[in-house]
């Protein structure tokens, strides 16, 4: 299948069967596929730390191999299957529902991986979550959860929770359970549920943790040092929060038990604060507190950072990763990765798409367990999987070329031997297993503290990197504070 053909929501089982090509295709237990890539799986490669390319001379694994089903590019040495499809059957013989979102592995027992996927739906639909515990019985959103088991084929799927609007993204807990979150205004909706995979739909699944607020979640992830949640917003404004709960324990239920909601501001310091700096001004990021029931129009009159589009958020290695998938209206809104240390209170440009990356609009992101910096891309061509590593290099590992739907919910398994993203539509989910390297903790400190290649690196001119030096600030804290209509000088 060329890139340029669309996939048609009512193609059966058996045309994508046709569309594998002359490849190799073999059919395993649940009806998932497997479509080899030409060369073998390099099964005593352990991986070195740092990962090195299979490729001498270049980054990551290498090059793309062009896949001979048409659906997934990925480098030399990686297998994939497709271990869940859109429309057919869970373990109780519900549909599988569609629209796949966000999603997290934890781990299950005899070395079995737990997935938990959203569902990005909302009214009528083919294939909408069916509940049996709903929190509103009229909407056809929620979250369901695959068993994996070692070979990577799926022992039961089954529904976590339902009856929620556009749950397009989440985060997984320190504790085990997984955040779904609602993209929606519509009254009684746009909240935040805590979804246990060990315990589907129950009470918790279905009561809005309210006082984290009702807008248009995007994702979510919770800082284990502290047990503060950091949440994005998906909407016009888009706002930056964190949630610091009463109870901090790390259990299921605690975060219900009330907090505080803030969303993120910058606001000159007073002068005294500055200590010696030659222009008198050092700049900080502020959190103000806002109302949780109508968050959005208090962080606008209480003048806090106005985002594009916020999407994917990572918290890992004492640093927050997120990504304004829209952002920037000098590279035509392809978007922007940021990088916030509370420790710090650092809030850095990392990344900005140009003309000369080539990059579009960055969605869901994660820190690889060997300490790469990966996130999916949302744009209107073919969307791809991409790695950065702390040592600045680029470099492609995944290509959609089924067609132009997005890519969303990369998550490793926590052996860090299978990776898994789905394609939302129509719903497919892959496992992804080869010569991924070994774990480096780190490798993933250092990304939070590395330079963006010098391609990604946001452009200053000579005047405010000379203002920026002055005021001890990086130049990637002026980008994020110039962009955002600080004036540095």
């Amino acid at each position: 299948m060329s890139n340029e053909q669309k996939w048609n929501k009512d193609v059966s089982r058996r045309d994508l069967l046709k569309m594998g090509g002359t490849g190799a295709v073999a059919l395993t237990v649940g009806s998932a596929l497997t479509l080899p890539f030409s060369g073998e799986v390099l099964a005593k490669y352990r991986g070195p730390n740092p990962p090195k390319s299979v490729h001498p001379g270049t980054a990551g694994y290498g090059p793309l191999v062009k896949d001979p089903g048409g659906i997934l590019d990925l480098p030399k040495g990686f297998q994939y299957r497709i271990i869940s499809e859109e429309g057919n059957r869970l373990s109780d013989s519900r549909p599988i529902p569609g629209n796949f979102d966000g999603m997290a592995a934890f781990r299950g027992r005899h070395n079995s991986t737990i997935l938990v996927r959203n569902h990005e739906l909302t009214g009528d639909t083919e294939n909408p979550v069916i509940g049996k515990s709903p929190y509103d019985k009229d909407n056809t959103g929620g979250t369901t959860a695959l068993l994996v088991g070692p070979n990577n084929k799926v022992i039961k799927e089954y529904v976590t929770s339902a009856g929620t609007i556009r749950n397009c993204a989440g985060g997984a807990t320190p504790w085990g359970t997984w955040i779904t979150c609602e993209e929606t205004l519509e009254k009684g909706h746009g909240y935040a549920f805590e979804v246990d995979p060990n315990d589907p739909e129950n009470k918790l699944s279905k009561t809005p943790i309210r006082e984290m607020g009702a807008f248009s979640h995007e994702a979510v992830d919770v800082d284990p040092a502290t047990g503060i949640v950091y949440l994005t917003e998906d909407g016009d404004p888009s706002f930056l929060y964190r949630y610091i709960p009463n109870d901090r324990t790390p259990r299921p239920g605690a975060l219900q038990k009330g907090g505080k909601l803030q969303a993120a501001a910058m606001e000159e310091m007073p002068a005294a604060m500055a200590e010696s700096f030659n222009t008198g001004r050092k700049y900080g990021l502020v959190w103000k507190e806002v109302d949780p029931e109508k968050p959005t129009d208090d962080a606008i009159t209480k003048g806090c950072i106005q985002f594009d589009r916020l999407e994917g958020t990572h918290f890992v290695a004492g640093v927050l990763w997120f990504s304004d998938t829209s952002a920037g209206y000098s590279n035509g809104q392809k978007g922007r990765i940021y990088r916030y240390t509370p420790s710090t209170n650092k809030l850095e440009l990392f990344y900005e798409a140009s003309s000369a990356n080539k990059m579009e609009m960055p969605d869901n992101i994660i820190v690889a367990p060997w300490g790469d910096l990966w996130f999916v891309e949302d744009g209107p061509g073919s969307d791809r999987i991409m790695g950065i590593t702390p040592e600045g290099e680029v470099y492609q590992f995944g290509k959609n070329r089924l067609n132009d739907s997005e890519l969303a919910g990369p998550t490793f398994s926590t052996d860090g031997k299978t990776f898994f993203v789905n394609i939302q539509n129509p719903g497919l989910t892959f496992a992804i297993w080869g010569p991924f390297a070994r774990g480096n903790h780190g490798r993933k400190h250092q990304m939070g503290h590395a330079a963006p290649p010098k391609h990604f690196a946001p452009k200053l001119s000579d005047k405010v990197i000379e203002a920026a030096q002055a005021q001890g600030m990086t130049h990637l804290e002026a980008a994020a504070f110039q962009r955002h209509g600080i004036p540095l000088f």
